[in-house]
């Protein structure tokens, strides 16, 4: 499922915890559902193209899509920083699932 209301991104903006490494960050927030929830904020700022901006939102539903079932109940905002244009499809899949593992931890901890 994802997220899709300007409230639901606030909400998770305004007190999220945060994971983080040189291509993505995440920010994860308790949600109100049984399972995790997913929205994407890739800017032009970190992919010009509207092509290679839904490559990326491809990528990251593909790897969420494999990680969701371990994944507490949250809701997630994943954000990408404009060195993703210089990593392969393996490389940013590998820190993906390294950011989920992070995510699990912290916020099964909060």
């Amino acid at each position: 499922m994802r997220l899709t209301d300007a409230r639901e991104f606030r909400r998770v903006f305004e007190e999220a915890v945060r994971c983080s490494d040189r291509a993505f960050t995440i920010l994860a927030r308790p949600g109100p559902c049984a399972h995790a929830r997913l929205g994407l904020a890739i800017s032009k700022k970190c992919a010009r193209r509207a092509v290679a901006r839904n490559r990326i939102k491809r990528l990251v539903r593909e790897s969420f899509r494999a990680a969701q079932h371990d994944l507490p109940a949250v809701d997630l905002v994943v954000m990408c920083r404009p060195v993703i244009n210089d990593m392969t499809h393996a490389e940013l899949l590998a820190a993906l699932r390294k950011l989920w593992q992070c995510v699990r931890n912290r916020c099964r901890h909060s």
